[in-house]
């Protein structure tokens, strides 16, 4: 666990994404700063160990749950099990303390965070360099030249690209690449390069902050989500499993 211990009256947001083989909860202030952060391999126990971790985070931390002003949660793409587990949480917690839930792409936070790391890796050179900033006026990230690739099954997999959805790459096919393109490759050691796989690295080491960055920003703007029409964006589904299209009913009694 990584963060400043808050003085328990400070509002905060909290971020839960399950969609890769790592689980991430994270604090945040409301204006987009991310301070808390915890994370570990997914396994097979998503159901046992995220609700009771995400106690001991806050406690350690030293946020009561009355000072949430908001759940941000990742949507995928991802796999069936961890993804089911993080939105129940988020909605239950949400629902439970009556605060405003906003999904956020997992793929999309991603992306950002990929461009957020190669930007300060190039800022970084060329201050070393003696020269002038690169990054672009106003802070922008350019997230469009990265192509995000994730598994999809054993064999499958997937390419996200920023503002489109998910490609399906099946078996033996390769992912087609603009030249202005650069991949990034999360939890596919072996079928993916190594430039790609130390680039999803990268990636994956800014989710959290991208979540909270995303998440806080459409809060602020008062674009929550619907509790009932709020799902997961998954990429294999178990055999005889539906899509889910968010037919929960959330009673408005917290009772």
């Amino acid at each position: 666990m990584t963060g400043s211990t808050h003085d328990g009256r400070r509002a905060a947001i909290l971020a839960i994404d399950c969609a890769t083989t790592h689980v991430v909860v994270a604090t945040g202030s409301p204006a987009g700063r991310i301070d808390g952060l915890t994370t570990w391999p997914a396994g097979y126990r998503h159901g046992e160990t995220l609700l009771p971790t995400i106690g001991r985070f806050l406690g350690e931390q030293n946020i009561r749950r009355s000072r949430l002003r908001g759940i941000v949660v990742g949507t995928g793409p991802g796999a069936f099990t961890g993804l089911r587990v993080g939105l129940a949480t988020a909605k239950g917690l949400a629902h439970g303390l009556g605060l405003p839930i906003v999904g956020i792409s997992t793929g999309e936070a991603l992306l950002a965070a990929a461009a957020f790391a190669s930007s300060a890796l190039a800022s970084t050179a060329v201050a070393s360099a003696g020269l002038a900033s690169a990054t672009p006026a106003g802070g922008e990230t350019t997230d469009g030249r990265f192509v995000l690739m994730l598994p999809a099954g054993p064999s499958d997999r997937i390419l996200v690209r920023h503002g489109t959805p998910p490609v399906l790459l099946v078996a033996g096919t390769e992912p087609d690449l603009d030249a202005a393109e650069t991949l990034i490759a999360i939890d596919l050691g072996g079928r993916a390069s190594a430039d790609a796989l130390e680039r999803g690295e990268a990636a994956r080491a800014g989710l959290a902050a991208a979540l909270i960055g995303l998440g806080a920003a459409r809060l602020a703007a008062g674009d929550a989500d619907d509790l009932a029409r709020l799902v997961p964006e998954y990429v294999t589904l178990p055999r005889g499993v539906r899509a889910e299209v968010g037919e929960v009913s959330w009673s408005r009694d917290p009772r």
